[in-house]
């Protein structure tokens, strides 16, 4: 990996969902040790496999990594973060002031901001600070501060401080008023950031128009906030061998396609390519191989695979109701938007109303729709409309008489990130609510920013009641409705690989505690059902199969599985085809 030529002290990796980040980040800490330096690595992700990967238990502190010297990882963890952060902030009033005035600060720091703020109240320490990482050569972050993070530290009053009670608005101030003790800290971690002969930004990528569009947009937001000195990383790239497998033919060409039309301000990023793996990346070894093809091992084939229906087998109970709301639900990457828009044209082929939508910041739905289907229509949770009519909302009610020191404090409040989350939220909930009428499918914001989401309504939305016109009906029913598995219906999309199965295990159990069940798994491009012939593809199906089989025993009730498909799953009728295992038969013809 050419970035690891003259790396410098800080390397942060960072892109959409599923693309490799870990695992890049993880092969990059491992070869930097191995040539005798002391690094130390650190996930900022909550939810983070750093300890899959490596083959270790980790904590919040660092920690030794077993077959690597020199090499020792962390863990930040956001919730252990915010409950220090919060207790830090609400503890000294607790006995001074009345039990109400200390309820309301709880709830200002109950939400998101919270969680980010106090993860990057941790993650400061470890870059900003003089004396947390001073024994390390490099310092590498498996997911760097967002740009909604960066956005949120940059408003005034993170710096001013904010002493006053916030009864105008969101609750985005009160999270921020631990700030003004720790402004050294933070703009010495903002120089850091910004510094190129102390930190490199390694966006990664998938050789795929969405990662790549994605990335474009992450790239562009960082170097607006003075992160300019990136490079790019191209993770599973796949060459065809075997010229006589029409799989790999059709993955090496729609690579080459997706790179071909590669965002131009990418394309002047330094690129390090690096191949699809043969098997799965989890333990130091794979590691060491990562990025090197020639030392890639392969998996025996003659490995027992199970027999899984296709996704045909989960529509007449989905349909079964006649109405309700549909979610798709997973880690970033492993499909969510192909699944719902598969989903929803299936049941209005079978003549129900279906509204399809997505709450995904990186909303990608209309093209993979890409056409007309009788009884279907689509929109879109649009973030910058749902957060002007929100802002003018909020204005109208709780700015309603403030004097013009107010009302600007007011402005302030609504320019923040946290704005645009309680906005979406609420049109989420009111799309939920349309279920009673037809069918509603979410394709829902990746694991993390559903569960931060869904996590934050409470707190956001009794604020909002304190401060506003009250709570919207639809609000107020949403987690009673999400909770009726007669009205919510679940599913749960992952890839056969170990990080999307154990992370989509992980959000079960997380909706379980919510009281939301899930009504399936569906399992996504497998290369089970395809009889492939190129060497890695034949690896890659035989390592399927241990991760098939465990969602089948362990996790999922109910499962589906849909084969890597040929033709790009774009339009109504590849969409329809995702129901039913035929390109089998598509690829022996």
């Amino acid at each position: 990996m050419e970035f690891l030529s003259s790396p410098t002290r800080v390397l942060f990796f960072t892109g959409k969902g599923g693309v490799g980040k870990t695992s890049v980040a993880c092969a990059s800490a491992v070869r930097l040790a191995d040539a005798g330096k002391r690094v130390l690595l650190i996930s900022t992700d909550p939810a983070s496999n750093l300890d899959e990967v490596l083959g270790t238990s980790l904590a919040g502190v660092p920690t030794a990594v077993p077959g690597v010297p020199r090499l020792s990882a962390l863990n930040i963890d956001p919730e252990a973060s915010a409950r220090d952060y919060r207790e830090r902030m609400v503890g000294p009033y607790r006995g001074v002031l009345p039990d109400a005035a200390v309820a309301s600060m709880e709830e200002q720091f109950s939400g998101s901001c919270t969680l980010e703020i106090a993860a990057f109240d941790e993650f400061a320490r470890l870059l900003g600070g003089t004396n947390a990482t001073t024994e390390f050569d490099h310092v590498l972050f498996d997911t760097a501060p967002t740009g909604h993070t960066l956005r949120l530290l940059s408003l005034p009053s993170a710096w001013d401080g904010f002493l006053r009670s916030n009864t105008t608005g969101t609750s985005c101030l009160g999270p921020l008023a631990g700030l003004q003790a720790q402004q050294k800290l933070y703009a010495q971690t903002v120089h850091a950031l910004g510094d190129a002969s102390t930190t490199t930004l390694i966006l990664v990528a998938r050789p795929d128009a969405a990662a790549l569009r994605e990335a474009d947009r992450t790239s562009g937001e960082l170097a607006d906030l003075g992160i300019r000195n990136q490079r790019l990383v191209i993770n599973g790239l796949f060459r065809a061998t075997d010229p006589n497998d029409p799989v790999a033919r059709a993955m090496e060409a729609r690579g080459a396609d997706a790179l071909a039309a590669i965002p131009s301000s990418l394309a002047q990023l330094p690129c390090t390519m690096v191949p699809l793996a043969p098997s799965g990346l989890v333990g130091v070894d794979a590691m060491r191989r990562l990025g090197r093809a020639a030392s890639m091992t392969m998996l025996p084939t003659n490995i027992e695979v199970p027999d899984l229906p296709a996704l045909d087998s989960l529509i007449e109970a989905l349909a079964a109701p006649r109405n309700g709301v549909i979610l798709t639900m997973g880690k970033g990457g492993v499909g969510k938007t192909t699944i719902a828009a598969a989903v929803a044209v299936a049941l209005a082929d079978r003549g129900f109303r279906v509204q399809l939508s997505t709450t995904d910041p990186a909303a990608h739905l209309a093209a993979t729709l890409n056409g007309d289907v009788a009884n279907l229509s689509v929109s879109r949770i649009d973030p910058k409309a749902e957060t002007a009519a929100y802002s003018a909302e909020v204005l109208a009610t709780a700015g309603k008489g403030l004097d013009d020191a107010g009302r600007a404090m007011l402005e302030e409040d609504l320019r923040s990130p946290c704005t645009e989350e309680i906005a979406v939220f609420r049109a989420f909930a009111e799309a939920v609510a349309r279920g009673g009428d037809g069918f509603v499918v979410l394709d829902t914001a990746p694991t993390g920013h559903t569960i931060l989401l869904l996590d934050s309504a409470l707190a956001y939305h009794r604020e909002v009641t304190r401060q506003s016109s009250g709570m919207p009906e639809a609000v107020e029913k949403l987690l009673p409705r999400l909770r009726d598995a007669t009205q919510t219906r679940v599913l749960i999309v992952a890839l056969p690989e170990a990080t999307p199965v154990h992370e989509a295990a992980k959000l079960q159990a997380d909706l379980a505690r919510a009281g939301i069940a899930t009504f399936a798994w569906v399992m996504n491009q497998c290369l089970t059902p395809l009889p492939v012939t190129d060497p890695v593809l034949v690896s890659r199906r035989a390592h399927e199969a241990r991760y098939l089989k465990e969602v089948a025993e362990v996790h999922a009730s109910r499962v589906a599985m849909i084969p890597w498909q040929i033709e790009p799953p774009v339009g109504p009728e590849c969409l329809r085809q995702l129901s039913q295992h035929d390109d089998v038969e598509k690829v022996q013809s």
